[in-house]
């Protein structure tokens, strides 16, 4: 299976609680932080969800 960087590029402070959660399940807690995750529907339904927060990569 393919897998995903996914990168912090803007603040979540002052967002909606759900897409906070969204961006903390990711494993995302600072700005420039990258984490690699399997590219599943579940995961590509939370990146879509905060789309606009984030850069994703295929690794």
């Amino acid at each position: 299976m393919a897998k995903l960087k996914i990168t912090l590029k803007r603040s979540f402070i002052g967002r909606k609680k759900d897409h906070i959660a969204t961006v903390n399940a990711l494993g995302l807690r600072k700005i420039g932080k990258t984490v690699e995750h399997e590219d599943t529907p579940q995961i590509r339904g939370m990146i879509k969800k905060v789309d606009y927060l984030l850069e994703v990569k295929e690794a």
